[in-house]
């Protein structure tokens, strides 16, 4: 045996973009971003109106898209739970292990997937729906379910399982091809070779974008809503300057965080908003009008099953019947576009950051941990906080409905302030939920965003503080932008981002459904290869891509990369 210290798994069987490949990813972007700025100074009115049009195109035009991918999204998620290729196929090889304990992976993927999402949207979208929403118009009686029951359908199994498919992609092509954790490489060997390299920088300047503009949106929700929860302790009053304030904090927070790295950093945050997550629901729980959310949640968990398949489907086709002239005349304009597009714009980063921590699961564990445990969190959350929102709503004469028209951002602390005993505490903890859910969704963000540059190299600190500035100038950008419509302008960042990086994730989705489809003894020979910490194993690639293996000295076939 040789005397070698073991190599590091899995070793690297893809090919790095060329130099100027990669400095056009990395430049491209913050220029791309000041000249947005500069704009917004120039004309502010004038970009505001694009964005606008923009926001208007896609709505009336690919409504459609966004369903279709979001039902194919569950679909492949059901056929690698049912079929052979879920329990075969283990990440990292057979003899992979779990790098993380359960509770630390679902912390940790829960908290980058959709903390500040769900924690600004599980009051506001139950009152903001409660009166009138499709689907449950004609159900006498639970028209107030019904706004629950969308929250469910937004944030819950649907969406999980449009982050499932994508990290799948990665988590496959990266643990056991050994290939970059990039979507990159997870898609181009589908195109002809010619366009690859050309390819590759498009996609990963989509990838890049995409996320950008799903963080910003990100970070001017939490700027909001935690200079909601400061007003409502404090009494500190709320508008731009403030929210500036808050960005810089939580900036600086997530750099803080990013250098203690995964293990320590991130994970050490992730886990406490878990606890706190807990502590949060099960004192509205029982503080709150216990009685009538047992009963609301029973009777809206009902509805969700039983009405899953009318709202996966359900595309508003009255409203583009005739050319929009403003994306507010649809219903999914207002909810499920934008919700589908912020989860399409959250998946480099949430996908990328969860194939990274997944290694040593197989495709069947990986996919009901990802989908089924953190959609029944999703719901139990949503069916105790928007339930005791409708409670209180009642009983004030549509008191919360009044806050949240008047500021979106203060439904949930406007319902905590109602809790008797214990309100005023649960303020503060839902006001620092708000800050460390946002730190780990930046940390995680920059992290595969660095990823997607650099590998196989790693990404220095500068760029990981340029992606932080890049961030938090657009959320600055979208806030200022904004004005009386300022969550409406935030909202479209997400969507200009999503819109043509879900072309890319379809492409890639496809790729790796041929890659397991056609999992013969020679790609599970290169999956065990690649995770093999024999120094005396090495892989040797050409300029085509193509594999073989050198093992004591003696030329051996391997296995063309998929």
């Amino acid at each position: 045996m040789s005397d070698k210290e073991p190599v590091t798994v899995p070793r690297f069987t893809g090919r790095d973009l060329p130099p100027f490949g990669r400095l056009v990813i990395q430049f491209a972007p913050p220029v791309a971003i000041i000249a947005l700025i500069l704009m917004v100074l120039g004309n502010p009115d004038g970009v505001a109106s694009v964005i606008f049009d923009m926001r208007t195109y896609v709505t009336g035009g690919f409504t459609w898209l966004f369903i279709l991918y979001s039902l194919f999204a569950v679909a492949v998620c059901g056929w690698l739970v049912f079929s052979k290729v879920g329990s075969r196929v283990r990440l990292g090889g057979p003899k992979a292990k779990p790098e993380y304990s359960n509770f630390a992976w679902y912390s940790m993927l829960f908290a980058c997937g959709q903390g500040i999402g769900l924690i600004f949207w599980s009051v506001a979208e139950p009152i903001m729906l409660r009166d009138s929403s499709p689907v449950f118009e004609a159900m006498e009686g639970n028209v107030a379910g019904g706004g629950i029951v969308w929250a469910y359908f937004h944030w819950g199994f649907t969406a999980w399982a449009m982050y499932c498919v994508v990290a799948v992609c990665l988590a496959y092509s990266h643990h056991n091809l050994g290939k970059t954790l990039t979507f990159r490489e997870a898609t181009v060997d589908l195109l002809p070779r010619w366009s690859r390299g050309g390819a590759g920088v498009v996609i990963e300047l989509l990838a890049i974008m995409a996320t950008i503009l799903g963080l910003s949106t990100s970070f001017a929700f939490a700027a909001m809503q935690f200079t909601a929860g400061l007003t409502s302790f404090t009494g500190v009053s709320s508008g731009p300057t403030i929210w500036l304030f808050v960005i810089v904090g939580l900036g600086a927070a997530a750099a803080i965080s990013a250098f203690f790295g995964i293990s320590k950093g991130m994970r050490l945050i992730s886990e406490t908003n878990s606890i706190l997550s807990v502590v949060l629901v099960v004192a509205a729980f029982i503080f709150g009008p216990t009685l009538f959310i047992i009963s609301n949640i029973t009777q809206t968990f009902g509805s969700y099953f039983t009405n899953f398949v009318p709202m996966s489907f359900w595309t508003d086709a009255p409203s583009t019947a005739d050319p929009l002239t403003s994306w507010q005349q649809s219903w999914n304009g207002w909810w499920t576009v934008f919700i589908w597009c912020w989860v399409i714009a959250f998946s480099p980063f949430v996908a990328g950051f969860i194939a990274r921590i997944s290694r040593g699961r197989t495709l069947r564990e990986f996919v009901i941990g990802v989908t089924i445990i953190p959609s029944f969190i999703v719901m139990l959350w949503i069916g105790v906080l928007g339930s005791a929102a409708i409670y209180y709503d009642d009983k004030s004469g549509r008191g919360i409905s009044d806050a949240v028209n008047a500021d979106v951002a203060s439904g949930l602390f406007a319902m905590l302030e109602s809790i008797p005993v214990i309100g005023s505490l649960l303020l503060v903890v839902a006001t620092v939920l708000v800050a460390t859910y946002y730190v780990t969704s930046l940390d995680a963000g920059t992290y595969a965003l660095a990823e997607f540059v650099s590998a196989p190299k790693r990404a220095g600190a500068w760029f990981r503080v340029v992606l932080v500035l890049s961030i938090g100038a657009v959320a600055t950008v979208l806030l200022t932008l904004g004005g009386s419509g300022v969550v409406d302008t935030v909202q479209t960042g997400t969507i200009i981002g999503a819109f043509p990086f879900s072309i890319v994730i379809i492409l890639m989705i496809v790729n790796t459904i041929r890659r397991l489809r056609s999992r013969d003894r020679a790609t599970r020979e290169l999956e065990m290869v690649v995770n093999d910490p024999d120094p005396n194993v090495e892989l040797k690639i050409n300029e085509e891509g193509d594999i073989r293996t050198v093992s004591a000295g003696e030329m051996k076939p391997g296995a063309s990369s998929s």
